[in-house]
């Protein structure tokens, strides 16, 4: 198996609902970015093999192959294809996997990897319901055999099921506070520091009045909020505990990485910023649903032959607190590791974009550190989790 290098990563700021990116169509936000990627190296469009994208509302504009729609989009040419995948939150990252799985056996040697969604036009359940041509019910995605998996147990939904986590692992709704408003405050401080600014595309929006602008920041970020606020918070989603505060919001965006051959690196004499050292994904309890990162980051790091311990940085997402805070406390993962510059409550989840959106921030962070490494992973619906661990090189 060849080594597989990313030589260019970037994102869109990432939009809150029914905010600067709104109106934006899907494929046009992905091609604005599938551009920067190829832009930021001086490549050739034409060298780029294909083009592997997370979307897991595939409906409507998102719809097709959305993948493809975003090269028609872009400056790269016709003969580039393009594929979707959806693995709910993880789509993304799974794009990264399978694009290093592509160009690890030697089948091709430039794929951009990438990640969109526009969730203020196609929020959680745009897939659902619906009718056939004939007027029947279009049927339920979590039929019959999902069901019987649970054998007996709850059929949670996600906050439900992360009320659960917090739970079975002893984490209460102030720990999640806590953590929530470190996100944010984090995430700000970043923001201020400029530690996004080499990943982040300034990308053109409107405002609340309609008026065209250019934000190069994230818009879902709260720097003003506290435990006060955040404690007055009614519970949500069927939870006894689980609040918005806690749970990361409703956003858009979209983002890339370009991975080479070590081949191909070589001849076009690029400096890469990164070698995948090892890629895992899990199946994990369909009860409790959200749990798969505990169990794809020790795959991930037997790959690797690393310890938790050798790794410098984590990504784990923030779609509600209690999944990082669960997987730090079974994993022993030290907290200062965790998210450093925030996470998912205050950057937002726009689903099939954050394993991606996740990546650009792990890769700027460990070159701007001068660390090693870094592990990115997500839980996702349907009881999975990707995980990929990046080593600065």
């Amino acid at each position: 198996m060849r080594d597989v290098f990313v030589v260019s990563a970037a994102r869109t700021p990432v939009g809150k609902r029914n905010g600067y990116l709104r109106e934006w169509v899907p494929a046009e936000l992905l091609g604005h970015v599938l551009d920067e990627v190829v832009d930021r190296v001086d490549v050739d469009p034409a060298l780029v093999e294909d083009v592997i994208n997370g979307t897991v509302y595939q409906v409507g504009e998102q719809g097709f192959t959305l993948a493809r729609m975003g090269i028609f989009a872009s400056k790269l040419p016709n003969d580039v294809p393009g594929t979707s995948i959806n693995r709910q939150c993880g789509s993304s990252l799974t794009a990264i996997q399978m694009a290093y799985g592509m160009i690890a056996s030697e089948t091709q040697d430039v794929i951009i990897a990438s990640g969109c969604e526009i969730m203020s036009k196609y929020p959680i359940g745009s897939d659902m319901g619906g009718t056939l041509p004939d007027g029947r019910p279009q049927g339920q995605a979590f039929g019959e055999f999902y069901f019987k998996r649970l054998a007996g147990g709850a059929m949670y939904n996600q906050g439900q099921a992360a009320q659960a986590i917090g739970e079975k692992w002893g984490i209460s709704r102030l720990d999640c506070e806590e953590f929530a408003l470190a996100s944010h405050t984090n995430a700000h401080n970043a923001t201020v520091n400029g530690y996004f600014k080499e990943e982040i595309l300034p990308t053109k929006g409107l405002d609340k009045e309609g008026n065209e602008i250019t934000m190069d920041a994230d818009e879902t970020i709260r720097p003003e909020t506290s435990l006060e606020k955040l404690a007055a918070l009614n519970p949500a989603l069927g939870t006894e505990w689980i609040t918005a505060g806690i749970s990361s919001p409703v956003t858009d965006g979209s983002s890339a990485v370009l991975l080479m051959s070590e081949e191909k690196v070589k001849e076009l004499n690029l400096t890469p910023l990164v070698r995948i050292k090892a890629n895992a994904v899990v199946g994990c309890d369909p009860v409790l649903m959200l749990t798969g990162p505990i169990y794809a980051t020790p795959k991930a790091l037997d790959k690797a032959n690393l310890t938790i311990d050798d790794i410098d940085l984590f990504e784990v997402n923030e779609a509600f607190a209690p999944i990082p805070l669960a997987w730090a406390k079974e994993l022993n993962a030290p907290m200062d590791k965790l998210n450093v510059n925030g996470g998912a409550m205050a950057l937002g989840h726009p689903v099939g974009n954050s394993g991606s959106r996740l990546t650009v921030t792990a890769i700027h962070e460990l070159i701007r550190r001068e660390a090693k490494y870094a592990l990115v992973t997500l839980c996702t619906g349907g009881a999975m989790a990707p995980a990929t661990i990046f080593e600065r090189v």
